[in-house]
């Protein structure tokens, strides 16, 4: 009998005890985690098709008004109190232009006490007309992107959570497969698919489910996870870092400065986007950001985004706010692996870098990963029941 209770504890009973109590420790979070992201993954999608109205106009004439002049009539509409910090301008000519309005507050724990605004206004670029207004801190997807991001918490709280649940998750999901592993050949095929017989009970049923499927998504499951991590710790982003370009030397990113003058502020932004649409005419959109009117040596910003609902591949250009001279370009192709590791993260997360497949397959994997924490938590609520009633028998 002594030796048998020794077998009973051996390598696979501790994993099971490891596998067991960070299951019920960070079961709630990874529920949210899992459920949050299955909702967050066509959010662009859907959120285009909700403000179809306001992101495509109904007619398309020969020549767009100037960006400043449809900045200024839009500035002029909206009123003093919401500023206007950025603009994206598209390639597509059915396309509005999106503006953003965004002022940080300082507040306390919450999400929502951090922001003081945050809006987006599309506008005919054809006519200057304000098609719509958004309240982007109230929006449904931008709740459940935080809630994903950090628990609606500032994120320097609500992140170290969310990673470190992340991380549990992760050693849960290699814990599971060591437990699943089968001795052999035979019982391994029979652990890959469903056998269930018309008198299969449901505890089996779940069992099967909470194992079966968790082993198929598990390699998906860890990429998710990692991806998150990076966001979640600064350490794993310099590892990913480190591992994808083969330094430990952070990139050369310079800051310009613009030289004082009293150049026109609004021409300036306008040559900025055109030597931006002439050098990369082929991107999807660009971001224009200008300095604050109190920052006199600032630099006029643009992002471009070559790909149409996808953020890896992207180019970062900066242009003087006087005069709208090309001061620094940097190109995607200049950046180094780990460079583009990290860019790409956001597109690894969701899917999004396999196109529509890839976000079907990480809706399916954060669906199944929702289930997991269920399905566990019922498979050690009816161990733990069995074992009480036959401690009363």
């Amino acid at each position: 009998m002594v030796k048998d209770k020794k077998k009973k504890k051996g390598f696979k009973y501790w994993i099971g005890r490891v596998h067991l109590w960070l299951g019920l420790t960070s079961g709630l979070i990874v529920l949210l985690l899992a459920v949050t992201g299955c909702i967050y993954v066509f959010s662009q999608e859907i959120t285009e098709w909700l403000r179809k109205e306001q992101l495509y106009v109904t007619e398309v004439k020969d020549e767009k008004l100037p960006i400043t002049q449809v900045w200024k009539q839009t500035q002029q509409a909206v009123g003093p109190e919401k500023v206007i910090s950025s603009v994206n301008v598209y390639n597509d000519s059915h396309r509005s232009i999106e503006f953003n309005v965004y002022k940080a507050a300082e507040g306390g724990i919450w999400y929502f006490d951090h922001i003081e605004q945050y809006y987006s206004i599309y506008v005919d670029p054809y006519t200057g007309k304000v098609l719509g207004i958004y309240d982007e801190e109230a929006d449904f997807f931008n709740i459940v992107k935080m809630l994903h991001w950090s628990l609606l918490l500032d994120t320097s709280i609500g992140q170290t959570i969310t990673g470190w649940a992340t991380l549990i998750f992760v050693v849960m999901l290699i814990t599971g497969i060591i437990l699943w592993w089968p001795k052999n050949k035979a019982a391994r095929k029979q652990r890959l698919s469903f056998q269930w017989k018309d008198g299969t009970k449901w505890r089996r049923k779940n069992y099967d489910v909470h194992n079966i499927l968790g082993f198929y998504i598990s390699s998906i499951a860890i990429i998710i996870a990692f991806t998150g991590m990076v966001w979640a710790f600064s350490w794993f982003q310099a590892i990913v870092y480190v591992a994808g370009s083969g330094t430990l030397t952070p990139p050369d990113i310079k800051t310009e400065k613009s030289v004082v003058a009293t150049g026109d502020k609004d021409q300036a932004i306008q040559n900025a986007y055109a030597i931006s649409k002439i050098r990369h005419h082929e991107a999807d959109a660009f971001r224009l950001s200008p300095p604050a009117p109190s920052d006199t040596t600032g630099v006029i910003n643009v992002y471009i985004q070559q790909y149409k609902g996808v953020y890896h591949t992207s180019h970062n250009l900066q242009f003087d706010q006087y005069t709208g001279k090309l001061l620094r370009e940097r190109l995607h192709s200049e950046k180094n692996f780990g460079e583009k590791l990290i860019t790409a993260n956001y597109d690894i997360h969701v899917g999004a870098i396999l196109g529509i497949p890839g976000k079907i397959l990480a809706f399916i994997a954060s669906f199944i990963c929702a289930m997991l924490p269920i399905t566990g938590f019922l498979i050690w609520w009816g161990r733990r029941n069995k074992k009480a009633k036959k401690a009363k028998a």
